[in-house]
């Protein structure tokens, strides 16, 4: 993978963070992530678009994220005509695509930055592209000791994730919601039946669950390096429960695991851009494959015995852990939907 970060983490995200930060590319719509039209920018690989004034928001720049030239995680700036209220479009492809853990995300980060004060007011499924529950909507009050309301749309359409944020004055706050509800209801999809329902994750404490080490096993030349799909309901199909949380010095990281079933795969949240640690049982039933997700790429390792502890992910996210210095294999995804999958050489075996 792409060098690690506080390990595994910073060096990932800090091109993208999605949630609390806007780009501060300034140029015109670049032709591999954007097409414009007379009154529209499009997202054509997402077959996703947004008309260029909205809510008296008008499109101010866009462009990419991260991964230059690849259309795979993209973004549109709006604003308003004194530029007080900032509106972005974000339109991306994480390897683990999930809109209700994009929205649980986002909305840790939210009240982690904005403060003590930042109440939720909001945060339910909301309708997009003409489906009653095609896209969860959050609003926060009183961010910023009272100085700001933020709002935020989260959309999952085909392996696409959209999500949409403002942000203004609290004595605007109104603006703040029209901007956001007129973006929602001016979203349109080129594929209506590629909209995922979604809803806030719920969750739930799992039964106590084996501490004891782990141990990675490095899969042999011979096995398939292609991801696996990670099996555990999303977009908030079904309960989820906490396993355990793996703490470092940055923050605490929850186990994630599909409540009822203790033989469910194991997701690891790190950020709102995507990243994810996914533990899934190996396919011959022995083990739990590690592969770690994100923003056009997935990193494949090999099969661990069991979950690895708490301690054990905690190392992993932090880049101290030894057993996992290097992927076996790294699968790349185009905006088109090919995956090209890199076996890497391992030292030492």
């Amino acid at each position: 993978m792409p060098k690690r970060t506080k390990g595994l983490i910073a060096a990932i995200v800090s091109a993208t963070a999605l949630c609390l930060s806007i780009p501060t590319i300034a140029h015109a719509a670049d032709a591999e992530a954007w097409t414009p039209t007379e009154s529209a920018i499009r997202a054509a690989s997402a077959g996703i678009a947004l008309p260029h004034t909205v809510a008296g928001l008008s499109l101010s720049k866009s462009g990419e994220a991260s991964n230059g030239g690849r259309a795979v995680d993209n973004y549109a700036q709006y604003l308003s005509e004194d530029g007080a209220i900032q509106a972005t479009l974000y339109v991306y492809l994480p390897t683990y695509a999930d809109a209700s853990l994009a929205a649980y995300m986002t909305d840790k980060a939210v009240m982690e930055r904005f403060g003590a004060k930042t109440r939720r007011t909001a945060y339910a499924s909301a309708p997009v592209a003409g489906r009653a529950d095609g896209a969860i909507r959050a609003v926060y009050d009183d961010a910023a000791d009272g100085a700001l309301t933020t709002a935020a749309g989260f959309v999952h359409a085909g392996r696409w994730i959209v999500k949409i944020r403002v942000t203004g004055p609290t004595e605007r706050r109104g603006e703040v919601l029209a901007g956001l509800d007129g973006m929602l209801a001016n979203l349109t999809v080129d594929d209506p039946a590629s909209l995922h329902a979604t809803a806030p994750a719920s969750f739930s404490a799992c039964p106590a669950a084996p501490t004891a080490d782990a141990r990675l096993t490095p899969a042999k030349p011979t096995e398939e390096a292609a991801p696996q799909d990670v099996r555990i309901p999303r977009d908030g199909k079904d309960a989820l429960c906490i396993r355990g949380t793996a703490a470092t010095a940055d923050g605490r990281y929850d186990m994630l695991q599909q409540a009822g079933r203790s033989d469910s795969a194991i997701i690891v949240p790190v950020d709102d851009s995507g990243t994810v640690l996914a533990f899934d049982p190996a396919a011959n039933g022995a083990g739990y494959k590690l592969s770690i997700h994100m923003v056009g790429q997935t990193d494949i390792y090999g099969v661990y015995d069991r979950v690895p502890s708490p301690h054990q992910i905690a190392a992993i996210i932090d880049g101290k852990d030894t057993q996992t210095a290097e992927a076996q294999a790294v699968a790349t995804y185009a905006a088109n939907g090919e995956v090209t999958v890199s076996r890497l050489a391992q030292k030492g075996r």
